[in-house]
């Protein structure tokens, strides 16, 4: 994942608006009472497609796959937790978006952490040895 500023915005940007499209379409898609494991299996595909469907556009400007795995998992996690959300208690589609958009950052968050903690420190372009 780039650092730069340009990228750092479209990731944000890119992730949090799946998010929100996400959450609003389950929101008003799913209804209180439907069964659990169903309902998240299919607002997670939603999630998905709505991903795969927002990642072309966001590919051209911020590269494919740099976009593809955070903006195809922020689908996901808004999808799962918005429709299970909206199967427990009755949802109005700006509660579905905002809860969606906020799935979308802390995904994004999580994937960042991890990238990072896998390529370990970086300085000026050279990694950085444990006890150096």
């Amino acid at each position: 994942m780039d650092s730069r500023l340009y990228f750092v915005l479209g990731d944000l940007g890119g992730n949090i608006l799946i998010g929100l499209v996400v959450g609003w379409c389950c929101a008003m898609l799913v209804a209180v009472g439907w069964p659990m494991f169903m309902t998240m299996l299919l607002t997670m595909a939603i999630g998905m497609l709505l991903g795969l469907i927002f990642w072309l556009p966001l590919a051209y400007f911020f590269g494919a796959m740099e976009v593809m795995l955070p903006v195809m998992f922020s689908g996901m996690v808004a999808g799962m937790v918005v429709g299970m959300w909206a199967t427990m208690a009755p949802m109005s589609a700006a509660e579905g978006a905002g809860i969606g958009a906020t799935c979308g950052l802390a995904s994004l968050v999580l994937i960042w952490i991890l990238n990072n903690s896998m390529r370990g420190v970086r300085r000026f372009g050279h990694r950085v040895e444990k006890g150096a």
